[in-house]
Order: structure tokens, then sequence, then C-alpha cells
């Protein structure tokens, strides 16, 4: 199996900047997983708030740890939210079931790991990720 590289990581984030500031996102942070959920590439834009590494992160982490996008553990989260306020506490507060996220999948199918972003809309965050993503030549995993 594959492995997500750190040029692979600095190019998604790379590409989903690009992508933010076309589409006039606020600043924001970017993290990029792998699938052990290990932090290959993170950065956070001038001016973007303190608080958008913790929720970029969470995103990713709650992503690559479900197997699953992050807008999926949103849709998950409404129909058992005490299952998943039990995962944020098992978790020391590392998972985020939110829109941002999309898991990071090899030609073959196979989970990398995950990229979050924070700054925008979910549906923003969501969409430079998987822009970043694609433009690394991997498969965006955004399925609800």
């Amino acid at each position: 199996m594959s492995r997500l590289t750190l040029k692979q990581a600095n190019t998604i984030i790379e590409q989903a900047l690009v992508k933010a500031r076309e589409m006039k996102i606020k600043p924001l942070t970017v993290v990029v997983l792998d699938d052990s959920g290990n932090i290959v590439a993170v950065q956070r834009e001038d001016n973007a708030s303190m608080a958008r590494y913790d929720i970029a992160l969470g995103k990713a982490w709650g992503a690559v740890a479900m197997s699953c996008s992050s807008r999926a553990l949103g849709k998950r989260a409404k129909d058992n939210p005490n299952f998943f306020l039990a995962l944020a506490a098992t978790s020391k507060g590392r998972f985020l079931p939110q829109p941002g996220a999309a898991l990071i999948r090899d030609a073959d199918g196979n989970v990398l790991g995950a990229a979050g972003a924070s700054g925008g809309t979910g549906d923003e965050d969501e969409a430079v990720c998987a822009f970043g993503i694609e433009k690394a030549g991997l498969k965006a995993d955004v399925a609800a």
C-alpha cells in the first residue's frame, strides 16, 4: 500500500490555499494527516484566528479515524449525538464531526489520510481540501 508523502501533503496545502484565495475565503488553516492521524503538514495563513488549527485538526482527525468524510460524520452525529459526544470525549477532544475535511485515497481506494481546513464555511473548507487533494494526484473522498 502506498503512503502519503510530505511532498504530496505540501502540494495539498499549497493548492488548497490557492483555491481559498480564488474563492475569497477568510484566512484559514489546512492540516494534512496520514492514515494513523499523525500530522504530515500544516499551514496557518496570516491573520487566521488561533482556533483554526484545532478545528482543522479535529475535522481531519475524525475523518481519518472513522474512514469517512467529515460531512458524513456530521450527518451521523445528528442521528446519534450521545455516541458522538462520547467519541469526542474518548479522543480527548480531537474528534470534530463537522464538514470541512476530506479523506485522501490512492488510485486503488486505500485511505492515505485526511485533509481538514478551517476558516470558511464547512462547504468552503471541504472544497479547498478536495481541490488540493486532486491537484496532488490523489482522490478526494467527500461522500456524505
